[in-house]
């Protein structure tokens, strides 16, 4: 009988995996270091590892946090961008690079904007056309695409992506020409009103060739992964983690990978929010540090924050992608702010002559220093080592080799003239303010006042660094649930099913329009509800409407809830209600214009729920040693978490160490466990 649901998040520097054994309710821990040139090959051995506990057969579902979009864009060795083609209208050949007037760098007259995906030699057009009502001018000619069939097939085109004119408005040219493409290409195809259906031709023709160029590489990723799993005897389903925080099957994964390109972080937030929800929290601020980069999240009443657009290949400042610096990908994702600020961030001396911490990251080969792996660059890991509140990882498995810390940390020390503790102390101050500007990113950007919220802290090394970077922030709680330095996979166990639809709809509105948008929105339904019931169970699911409006002239809108059925005054009410919010204003009585209409389709899963004791290993023995705090060095007790019992309170200076992680309690701090397995920490 199967009865295990496993979830794998591939990480910069270690793998992890949590399973449920969903008899028993016993929860199963794996962390295995990350194979950056073959992300597979970690995630496979993660499974292995778990197959020491279990049969093939036992598998029910694996569930997995994709990251292989990403990395194609940030041109991780071993991946190569596929040969994409574009086709689209007579005259518009261009759109795709001429893009937006924004420039990242304003008074730089040398910048260059980026490469375009689709060199111009590789861009099509053909003479169709719809107006900008909907209505076929003219109709595309099956000659000359079957023309173009034979030169793309010729310069070798792995993918192909289709983007008319006004096509969101009606798709039966781009339906046309996929249809005679596939038959004379062997090639990938996709359609923008597959993919994107919403007006603002650059930005649907960019999400369209984006998702032409990951698919080819996801789909032999998962491929691989598949082939990889059946060779283990394991033949369940497996499903993907998609950038808006809710599962998708492979197919969709395969088919629309941007729905999925930034997945990675998006399980975390998620699990802070049903951390917040059992614990009865309103405003929690998700903070993930990991191996590699700390990312920052926010949680509303249980909602965790999204943004409609987001850039991929882009350049990072201050915690955000550049505008305009990379290639636009119009999907709801998890709104997040990431930093070089993990525990595998190389500490340097600048240019200046001044202390720096990252960019750059060790990774998971070589590794930091203290790893003994031939990591030469002292890195955050070394610091905390040498500052003796991190002595050993994976519960003591991983020993930490304080020689080799201390010669790579010599080096930058001495070019600073300072003494190690002084270089470590500085190193750790420093990467939490970057930490703080990602969480000041997604909260004071957004005028909310991070004061006001829980810190939900995770990450193999987020504990660690949770006190004093709520110090710097103001903030005087912080939760640390169970398993955080494997909390991601955790939330991928947490997480229901979620698909999204949309059709573009750029319309004032006017309570004339009612029933239309009423109906409009039933069409949406009934397609998403037929395509969906063709490949996943569809016994128990919900439909979440919401609309994108604007106020009459502005450029950009707000996403909006929408109720069944449709009633204008309560939407208008709302979107009032969050402009002035989110920009301080609002314009009563002024003309409102919708640009979009959406549906979310959730279903529900046996959701696993916080673990409210852990798989004991034994009662650790109570130890003493010496753990520098901002005042010096101090004589800190070190407990095993799975040793304290529910109710258990102490004062700091304390260490509490776990399998996956530390958790460094500073003077003035005071902490709790609670009965869900959460320990609670406070000023």
């Amino acid at each position: 009988m199967a009865r295990v649901v496993a979830a794998v998040d591939v990480g910069g520097t270690f793998t992890d995996l949590v399973a449920v054994d969903e008899i028993t309710g016993r929860l199963y821990k794996v962390k295995t270091r990350s194979t950056p040139q073959r992300p597979e090959e970690g995630f496979l051995d993660a499974v292995k590892k778990l197959l020491e506990n279990f049969s093939p057969n036992d598998f029910e579902l694996i569930i997995h946090v994709n990251t292989i979009g990403t990395n194609l864009f940030r041109g991780q060795l071993a991946l190569k961008m596929p040969a994409v083609s574009l086709v689209t209208t007579k005259g518009f050949r261009d759109v795709v690079e001429i893009g937006r007037q924004n420039r990242p760098e304003l008074y730089n007259i040398f910048y260059r904007r980026p490469e375009p995906i689709v060199p111009r030699e590789r861009r099509f057009e053909v003479s169709e056309r719809v107006d900008g009502k909907g209505v076929v001018l003219k109709e595309v000619d099956e000659r000359e695409l079957e023309s173009l069939a034979e030169e793309m097939e010729k310069i070798g085109t792995e993918s192909v992506a289709i983007c008319f004119l006004n096509s969101y408005l009606n798709p039966v040219n781009e339906k046309r020409a996929k249809e005679v493409l596939s038959r004379r290409l062997k090639a990938l195809i996709f359609t923008s009103y597959e993919v994107d259906p919403e007006y603002r031709e650059y930005e649907r023709t960019s999400t369209t060739v984006v998702n032409a160029a990951l698919a080819p590489v996801v789909s032999r990723y998962i491929a691989s992964v598949r082939q990889g799993l059946d060779g283990l005897g394991v033949t369940c389903p497996v499903q993907i983690m998609s950038s808006a925080g809710g599962l998708v099957d492979v197919d969709e994964a395969v088919n629309r990978p941007v729905a999925c390109i930034e997945s990675g972080p998006a399980a975390g937030v998620i699990g802070a929010a049903k951390v917040a929800e059992a614990i009865g929290l309103k405003r929690v601020i998700s903070f993930d540090m990991g191996g590699t980069t700390a990312k920052a999240g926010v949680v509303v009443d249980g909602l965790p924050a999204t943004v409609p657009e987001m850039e991929v290949g882009g350049r990072v400042h201050m915690g955000r992608i550049i505008k305009g610096s990379g290639y636009p990908v119009r999907f709801p994702s998890i709104d997040l702010a990431e930093v070089s600020a993990g525990g595998g961030t190389i500490i340097q001396v600048s240019k200046t002559g001044g202390l720096q911490v990252g960019p750059l990251s060790a990774g998971a080969d070589p590794g930091p220093a203290c790893y003994g792996m031939s990591g030469e660059e002292p890195t955050i890991t070394d610091a905390n080592h040498l500052l003796g509140r991190v002595e050993h990882l994976l519960g003591g498995e991983m020993k930490l080799n304080t020689v080799l810390a201390e010669k790579a940390m010599e080096k930058v020390a001495k070019q600073l003239g300072q003494t190690l503790v002084e270089t470590s102390w500085s190193s750790l101050v420093l990467a939490n303010l970057h930490m703080a500007r990602a969480v000041h990113i997604v909260t004071l950007e957004r005028g909310l006042d991070p004061t006001e919220f829980t810190l939900v802290a995770f990450g193999g090394a987020g504990p660690m660094h949770a006190a004093e970077l709520a110090e710097q922030i103001g903030i005087s709680k912080i939760v640390i649930p169970p398993s955080p330095g494997l909390f991601s996979s955790l939330g991928l166990l947490m997480t229901d099913m979620k698909y999204s639809y949309v059709k573009g709809y750029v319309k004032i509105i006017s309570k004339d329009d009612e029933e239309k948008i009423e109906q409009t929105y039933r069409e949406i339904e009934a397609y998403a509800v037929s395509q969906l019931s063709r490949k996943v169970a569809l016994k128990d699911y919900r439909i979440v409407r919401t609309i994108d409006l604007r106020y009459l002239g502005q450029g950009y809108e707000i996403e909006v809830g929408a109720p069944h059925p449709f009633k204008l005054e309560e939407v208008f009410t709302k979107f009032e209600e969050l402009h002035s919010s989110t920009y301080g204003y609002k314009h009563v009585g002024e003309k409102i214009e919708s640009t979009a209409l959406r549906v979310y389709v959730i279903i529900p899963t046996r959701r696993q729920t916080l673990p409210k004791t852990y798989n004991q290993r034994g009662n650790a023995a109570k130890s003493v040693r010496r753990v520098f705090f901002r005042d010096g060095f101090m004589e800190s007790p070190v407990l095993w978490r799975e040793s304290l019992e529910t109710g258990y309170e102490a004062e700091g200076p304390l260490v509490i160490e776990e399998y996956d992680s530390t958790t460094v309690v500073p003077p003035d701090w005071r902490i709790h466990v609670e009965d869900n397995g959460c320990m609670v920490m406070k000023r």
